[in-house]
């Protein structure tokens, strides 16, 4: 991210949509502490990094957009997810948190919920519209949570 500054400039947006590893994804009786660091680095201390190297770009800007891509673990655990039911609670939290401290600085932070994940038969979840999804909550700047679809 250092060197993309360097020869871009000051980062605007910042997208933190990282796949997870399947092995995030296990049963909650089946998971020790020790299961969850990698989740934990995944999606806590991977966006805490992230947004550590760009916020201080964008409020020079005096703009700029941090969105977070999740899927519905981070908003409804899953019993058979544990990993990243634990780990994108936490990335939650951190997102929301973030939100409401760098809103009054004019800096937007979002969070996009695809639940059953990208495309998975449903055109809401196609990346072209996921994308224009995106777009919108960069462009739009309206709240914090937006959901590709309802919850099941």
């Amino acid at each position: 991210m250092d060197s993309a500054v360097e020869q871009l400039g000051p980062i605007e947006v910042l997208q933190y949509s990282p796949v997870p590893a399947k092995e995030f994804m296990s049963p909650v009786l089946e998971t020790s502490a020790e299961d969850l660091v990698g989740p934990v680095e995944f999606s806590i201390y991977g966006p805490v990094t992230a947004v550590t190297h760009v916020l201080p770009g964008m409020r020079t800007l005096g703009c700029g957009t941090v969105l977070f891509v999740n899927g519905s673990s981070a908003v409804r655990p899953g019993v058979s997810v544990a990993g990243t039911s634990i780990a994108f609670a936490g990335e939650s939290a951190y997102a929301q948190l973030l939100h409401d401290a760098l809103a009054p600085e004019g800096l937007h932070v979002g969070q996009l919920i695809i639940p059953q994940g990208i495309g998975a038969g449903e055109p809401s979840h196609e990346p072209d519209a996921l994308a224009q999804l995106l777009w919108r909550i960069h462009t739009e700047r309206k709240g914090f949570r937006v959901f590709a679809a309802p919850l099941d």
